[in-house]
């Protein structure tokens, strides 16, 4: 192989570091909302793991039910049936990236990131929205469609939500940061 398309071996220990942070991020929630009220004032949690959801889930379901909203609940997300094994792929991937030392296979490694970054972003963007949107008629309280924020603060009657990233995500933006210092380090060789 030419020494020009090759990496070098701290490259290749950084792309490999990054392999082991996509790993740790399959342990860690991915994204949160906590939801509180007067009569919830430490707050309700619907937690957001690559493979599952945890929280308070049956108590926001019967109160989203006063408003018209569906049930939050595994069977309404498939993508936490195989996410988990995307990010594996993803995880095995960036491995052989790293033992290959190969820049071609660097460059497609970070495409890879980005496209599904931002599909991750948008899959969760539109069911948010179909959530907050496509609301029952039939509701005893009514209230304005609304698109619930995938980072920051919002409110729905008596109800501040706060959505934020879990640290599972932030353990695959270090894995991503990681893959770019090679570019970086390696750019003339």
């Amino acid at each position: 192989m030419n020494d020009r398309k090759k990496l070098s071996l701290t490259s290749s220990l950084l792309i490999g570091l990054s392999a082991v942070c996509i790993v740790i991020s399959m342990f860690f929630p991915w994204w949160k909302m906590v939801f509180y009220a007067p009569q919830y004032p430490e707050g309700l949690n619907i937690i957001v793991y690559p493979n599952k959801l945890e929280g308070q889930i049956d108590i926001i379901n019967g109160l989203n039910h006063y408003i018209g909203m569906s049930n939050f609940g595994e069977e309404n997300f498939p993508e936490l049936s195989y996410l988990i094994y995307l990010i594996g792929g993803l995880a095995v991937l960036t491995l052989i990236t790293a033992m290959l030392r190969n820049k071609k296979l660097l460059y497609g490694l970070i495409g890879i990131f980005v496209i599904g970054g931002a599909a991750g972003v948008l899959d969760l963007h539109f069911a948010l929205k179909n959530y907050g949107t496509n609301l029952s008629p039939e509701a005893p309280i009514k209230i304005d469609p609304f698109v619930p924020p995938i980072i920051g603060e919002n409110t729905v009657a008596n109800f501040v939500t706060h959505s934020q990233l879990g640290t599972g995500v932030y353990f695959v933006i270090a894995a991503f940061l990681l893959l770019l210092i090679p570019l970086w380090k390696d750019r003339k060789r």
